[in-house]
């Protein structure tokens, strides 16, 4: 059975099952800490809470670019919060991100702290604090702003949509797969189609809209998401592939990708990154080995 044509929505919806799935142990309808916890704090400025998934590859990726520079204020602590174990209702994530979500940091340069939570505003933050992957000339700027928030509204559709239904909801509906898929591709083809046109997505320059977009569109036309490569032909957007080997050959993308990281080979998880030496010393291969 593909469909549940029977189900009528009640007159007022009530939390009284759990809603199923891969995450139904984390899903809640209400916010707010459930555990007192305090986040721990390295020795650099800049103390990152985070996981390795895409939105959490954005900030790690553009961190390891912005060290890549020379910016040597840029070295970071990442932290791991394993979202599977709750470790986002501590409640010292939560006073540093009040939704619960990672990716969440706290700039610790200045007399007082500064939070900053959603990854779409880490990124604006950091590349306007060092200078760097956002253009000033105006016009420069809007576009690359405008692909940034394009990114940030258009891939829940990819994960909460797309990615729910076809890899994670507990059965397969037909109707909501079909949906987001549909909307999946037609945001591969606006992409493929700006990238047939444009260097970078921003335009000649590698920005931090190319660093948003990536761990989530070059992710999945690189066969990494939700298993959903033929499903979803991805092969089909050329500029997006060629793009997306483009911004994958850079070094900085490559290490970025493995911080805060729980799946995969273990040799490209660096489950909390202190110092740039863990990436030799540090990664799940190499801890195993220790052992």
């Amino acid at each position: 059975m593909t469909d549940t044509p029977d189900y009528v929505p009640p007159k007022v919806w009530a939390w009284n099952k759990a809603s199923g799935g891969r995450f139904a142990a984390i899903n809640r309808p209400v916010a707010g800490a459930t555990h007192d916890k305090a986040l721990p704090v390295g020795e650099h400025p800049l103390q990152l809470y985070s996981l390795g998934t895409p939105n959490g590859q954005k900030v790690t990726i553009l961190l390891e670019e912005l060290l890549a520079l020379g910016h040597a204020g840029a070295e970071y602590d990442a932290w791991l919060i394993n979202i599977g174990e709750g470790d986002q209702f501590g409640s010292g994530f939560v006073e540093v991100n009040p939704n619960s979500k990672i990716p969440a940091l706290l700039d610790r340069s200045g007399p007082t702290p500064v939070r900053v939570f959603e990854s779409g505003a880490i990124l604006v933050y950091l590349a306007e604090k060092f200078g760097a992957f956002l253009p000033v000339e105006a016009g420069a700027r809007a576009e690359c702003l405008s692909w940034l928030f394009w990114q940030m509204g258009s891939a829940p559709y990819l994960g909460g949509g797309f990615g729910h239904f076809y890899a994670y909801a507990p059965s397969k509906i037909e109707y909501a797969i079909d949906r987001f898929a549909m909307e999946v591709k037609r945001q591969l083809d606006v992409l493929d189609r700006r990238l047939a046109e444009s260097e970078y997505v921003a335009g000649p320059d590698y920005t931090i809209a190319d660093i948003a977009i990536f761990p989530w569109y070059g992710g999945l036309a690189k066969g990494w998401l939700y298993g959903a490569a033929e499903f979803l032909s991805v092969a089909d957007y050329t500029h997006v592939q060629r793009w997306a080997d483009a911004v994958l050959a850079r070094p900085a993308v490559a290490r970025g990708r493995m911080v805060n990281r729980m799946s995969g080979e273990p040799s490209e998880q660096l489950r909390e990154r202190h110092d740039a030496s863990d990436f030799d010393t540090r990664t799940q291969d190499k801890l195993a080995s220790a052992d």
